[in-house]
C-alpha cells in the first residue's frame, strides 16, 4: 500500500445507510518523509499535537458505529493535520490562512513557526489533499447512489480553553458544538442532533466553530446532501491536552450513535 494510499480509510457500513461519519483530526501520524519540512524538535511536535489533535474521535465514531442499528460508514484520516488539512480550501478563500493555518499549516496552534515562510505547499497538496478530496467526493457519491442521500457527520473535538490560532474563540464553548450549514443541514437534522446529544450537556450552535464539510461537487448544489459538524469540548471525556480518554467517551458514543439511528432511516 502506498503512503497516499495510507493516508485515508474508509470503512464500509451496511449497504443501505446513508451515513458518513468523517472523522478529519484524530490522528498524530506524520510520514517520516514529510517530518523534516516542520521546524519542530520532537517533543515541540508532541506538544503541538497534543494540541491541535482531535484525540480519540476515531475512537468515538467506531464505538458508534458498532452501537448503531443501522451500521454507518466512516471516512478517517490516518494522518495528522499537520500534514495537510482536509478540511481547509487550498486556496485563497481560506480564512485560516490569516494564521498561517490553510490547507498547509506554516504556523502552530499558538503562532509559532511550523514551517519556514515561503515553502511551496502544492507537493503536499498533490500528494494528500487532492486524493483524499477525491475519495471523499466518491464516498458520498457512493451513498447518493446507494440509497438516494448522503448524511455527513463530521467529528470532531476542541479544547475547554481557547487556544490562540482560533479566530473565532470569544463566544460560547458548550459540551457539544454543532456546526451548520444553511443548505446543507436540515432542520430535522439539527433537531435530531439536539435531542441525541442532551444527554451529555448544553448543545452550542456554531461558536466557537461554525459550517460543515461538504466536498465541492456537492456542495450548494445537492440538497440530498445533509451534513453537520459535532464538535466536542474535550474536557468531556478526556484529560488535556493529548492525555487518556475517560468515561464520557463511551456516553458520547452512545449519543453519536442514537444521532445515526435517527437520521438512517
Amino acid at each position: 500500500m502506498t503512503d497516499t494510499a495510507a493516508s485515508y480509510e474508509i470503512v464500509p457500513g451496511a449497504p443501505a445507510s446513508p451515513v458518513l461519519l468523517h472523522v478529519p483530526h484524530s490522528s498524530r501520524r506524520i510520514p517520516a518523509d514529510v517530518r523534516p519540512g516542520i521546524g519542530l524538535d520532537d517533543a515541540g511536535l508532541e506538544r503541538e499535537l497534543d494540541h491541535i489533535t482531535d484525540s480519540h474521535t476515531a475512537r468515538i465514531a467506531e464505538a458508534a458505529a458498532g452501537l448503531a442499528g443501522r451500521t454507518p460508514w466512516r471516512f478517517v484520516n490516518r494522518t495528522s493535520r499537520l500534514v495537510v488539512d482536509p478540511e481547509r480550501f487550498p486556496d485563497e478563500r481560506e480564512e485560516m490562512t490569516a494564521v498561517g493555518m490553510g490547507a498547509v499549516y506554516t504556523r502552530t496552534s499558538h503562532r509559532e513557526v511550523l514551517r519556514a515562510d515561503g515553502i511551496d505547499p502544492e507537493p503536499l497538496i498533490e500528494r494528500y489533499f487532492r486524493p483524499y478530496a477525491r475519495a471523499m467526493t466518491e464516498a458520498v457519491a457512493d451513498r447518493l447512489a446507494a440509497t438516494g442521500r448522503a448524511v455527513i457527520i463530521d467529528v470532531h473535538s476542541y479544547p475547554t480553553e481557547p487556544l490562540p490560532y482560533e479566530l473565532h474563540g470569544e463566544g460560547p464553548r458548550p459540551p457539544v458544538c454543532l456546526g451548520t450549514d444553511a443548505f446543507h443541514t436540515p432542520s430535522e437534522l439539527l433537531a435530531a442532533a439536539r435531542e441525541a446529544f442532551a444527554p451529555c450537556g448544553e448543545t452550542g450552535l456554531d461558536s466557537p466553530f461554525s459550517g460543515t464539510y461538504v466536498p465541492l461537487d456537492f456542495y450548494g448544489k445537492r440538497r440530498e446532501v445533509g451534513a453537520l459538524m459535532v464538535e466536542i469540548r474535550r474536557d468531556t471525556y478526556m484529560t488535556e491536552p493529548g492525555g487518556p480518554a475517560g468515561p464520557g467517551l463511551s456516553r458520547l458514543a452512545g449519543s453519536l450513535a442514537v444521532l445515526v439511528d435517527a437520521v438512517s432511516g
